[in-house]
């Protein structure tokens, strides 16, 4: 008999679980947050487009890192700053950055002996003579007013004139700039191996006028609080969100990216700013550079060797070291109270012998003993710096197709400069495509600039820009 009773309440269904909402499609996907995937996030932010950035690690900064050891903040990579760097002051999230400047010249290991050289006097575009404490062999008074003149020279020529110059290599070129010959080989060969990290100088004497241009406009620095701080500022200024860690780009398309986990995403343009080698992956025919492997020596002493923070070059080239820096003497933060940070860079890999080569060379670089220095760490990249040998084109278009951009300090030259106005190079090539005044035809070239956005350099006046 079936019952006339109430009937119970209905079990209710079990919840279903709810799908999160679906990320709206942005304008444009950058692949890669490092220096230049990042300025160029910005810049297309501020003109108006919607960005994504997908990077494979969990941090920003690509090969621009820094470890934090026992109260020591340790570089991954060699890099150098100049405070005459346009783009630090042309990327948004980089105005007011940190730095911490080196003390003016350098102190230079030669003939067995250490000697301070200066630099110009002021940072203006036309430097006074250089100036030195004491005789040296590597520069005659009249050799320093010839240094001080040819570099002046340099500080006053615009970019284009020196893109325009005649190519041939940095060591090829340097005799021919009117530096006298014992200054070349004593001083501006191992300065210029540092700041290009290119012990034989095969680089482009394009690059490395506009290097030492930049030498003699300003002051070579570190960031302050590590190398990490710049992709940081940069990643931390972008909105919320923007950044996806963890995310591993496979294929690339006008308007779309797959994700190694199988992922599609859909878009209306794409920037490549990894690395060299993965943009050669990613964008197949996409020339790819050799590189210049770097190797990183940290070393923790109980007292600073120096009374200043200078850079210290081999000019004897009589060991591993290919110049060195007292660190926590130029930034005070990269090393705990009481303890000193002397970083050295290997231009290529590491010896193999415990580091005995490097702190014996270090010891006759820095004139005393460092039988109580600790090593920290070593840090070792086969392709730290992609090298720029000639001829090496220093305006590599950003733009493959409408909607397909690539950036990076192997599209422009291999600085911090490089990599922030190869990636402004993208942004203006993508906000040309994509926030196009749809009124206005295109010109017949395809590109244009739409209301509101800065003009590229060579729009105004034909100036180029500079690389370096």
């Amino acid at each position: 008999m079936l019952s006339t009773g109430p009937r119970p309440a209905p079990r209710p269904a079990p919840p279903t679980a709810q799908r999160p909402a679906p990320r709206p499609r942005p304008d444009v996907i950058v692949i890669g947050a490092g220096l230049a995937g990042l300025a160029a996030a910005h810049h297309m932010l501020a003109s108006g487009l919607t960005v994504t950035v997908l990077e494979a690690s969990r941090r920003p900064g690509g090969r621009m890192a820094t470890d934090t050891v026992d109260g020591f903040r340790l570089d991954h990579g060699p890099q150098l700053l100049n405070t005459a760097y346009p783009e630090l002051d042309r990327t948004p999230g980089l105005r007011g950055l940190p730095l911490a400047p080196l003390a003016p010249g350098a102190l230079v290991r030669v003939a067995g002996r250490s000697h301070r050289i200066g630099r110009p006097r002021g940072h203006g575009p036309a430097p006074g003579p250089f100036t030195s404490p004491f005789a040296s062999p590597l520069a005659s008074p009249l050799d320093k007013a010839r240094l001080g003149a040819a570099l002046g020279r340099l500080a006053g020529t615009a970019p284009a004139r020196l893109a325009a110059r005649t190519e041939t290599t940095a060591a090829q070129a340097l005799p021919e700039r009117g530096f006298a010959p014992r200054t070349v080989d004593g001083y501006l060969r191992p300065l210029l191996a540092a700041l290009l990290c290119d012990p034989e100088l095969g680089t482009s004497s394009r690059v490395a006028d506009l290097v030492l241009r930049g030498y003699a406009r300003g002051r070579v620095c570190l960031p302050v609080a590590g190398a990490a701080s710049v992709p940081e500022r940069l990643a931390a200024g972008l909105p919320p969100g923007t950044i996806r860690f963890g995310t591993r780009a496979t294929e690339v398309a006008v308007n779309a990216v797959r994700t190694e986990d199988g992922a599609e995403l859909p878009c209306r343009g794409v920037v490549v700013a990894t690395d060299a080698r993965s943009a050669g992956e990613l964008l197949p025919g996409l020339r790819v550079p050799a590189f210049h492997q770097v190797t990183v020596v940290h070393h923790a002493a109980p007292r600073p060797p120096l009374r200043e923070g200078v850079l210290v070059l081999d000019g004897d080239r009589l060991g591993p070291v290919s110049h060195s820096l007292p660190a926590s003497e130029i930034d005070p933060t990269r090393a705990p109270a009481g303890r000193s940070l002397i970083t050295s860079v290997v231009l290529g890999p590491p010896p193999d012998d415990d580091g005995k080569a490097v702190r014996a060379h270090l010891a006759e670089l820095y004139e005393t003993s460092t039988d109580e220095w600790e090593l920290l760490a070593v840090r070792t990249d086969p392709r730290a710096v992609p090298a720029m040998p000639v001829p090496h084109d220093l305006r590599r278009p950003a733009r493959l197709l409408a909607g397909l951009y690539v950036c990076g300090d192997h599209r422009t030259t291999s600085t911090v400069q490089g990599a922030l106005l190869s990636g402004r190079r993208a942004a203006e090539a993508a906000v040309r495509d994509l926030v196009r005044d749809a009124s206005a035809p295109p010109p017949e070239s395809g590109e244009s600039r739409p209301p509101g956005t800065p003009p590229r350099s060579e729009d105004a006046g034909g100036r180029e820009e500079e690389a370096a």
